[in-house]
């Protein structure tokens, strides 16, 4: 079982990415807008590929009762992730503001693409907090429960 963002979700940041790009250059306040949220988000991005997501590519294998040789590596990305929540979601509100002024500048100059776009985005941040964190936290707890690891072993 390696360790990897599940493909769909890593195709929906890249898919998010290129939409996000494309939007800064559309100018004025929805460009500038766009500029904004995208330096809030690739590092957040990051992040969340580097620790948030790849526990979440085990969950089929999991789901079938498969463990793998890698817990110990995948501890300490859902440790990780447990460490970085508050920073995570805290990255979240700045990034969901800045969506909002995003649709606003949209519907504003007339990008209604751009700002339905914006709105998809933060429906992916919320249910990042609702069912990625989460499941990805469980993960490591349900891990640790059936190995006997210890935190930060």
């Amino acid at each position: 079982m390696p360790i990897q963002v599940p493909p769909s979700l890593k195709a929906e940041h890249d898919e998010l990415h290129a939409e996000l790009k494309q939007a800064t250059g559309s100018g004025g306040r929805t460009g500038a807008a766009a500029s904004d949220v995208a330096r809030l988000m690739h590092p957040h991005f990051v992040s969340e590929e580097e620790f948030a997501l790849p526990p979440l590519g085990l969950l089929p294998e999991l789901s079938k009762g498969k463990l793998g040789d890698e817990i110990a590596d995948v501890l300490k990305l859902t440790d990780k992730l447990e460490r970085e929540l508050p920073r995570m979601l805290a990255e979240h509100k700045e990034i969901v503001a800045g969506l909002k002024r995003l649709v606003d500048a949209a519907k504003t100059e007339g990008m209604p693409d751009i700002a339905a776009f914006a709105e998809k985005l933060t429906a992916h941040a919320q249910a990042e907090e609702e069912v990625s964190y989460p499941a990805a936290i469980l993960i490591g707890r349900y891990l640790r429960s059936v190995s006997g690891s210890k935190a930060d072993e």
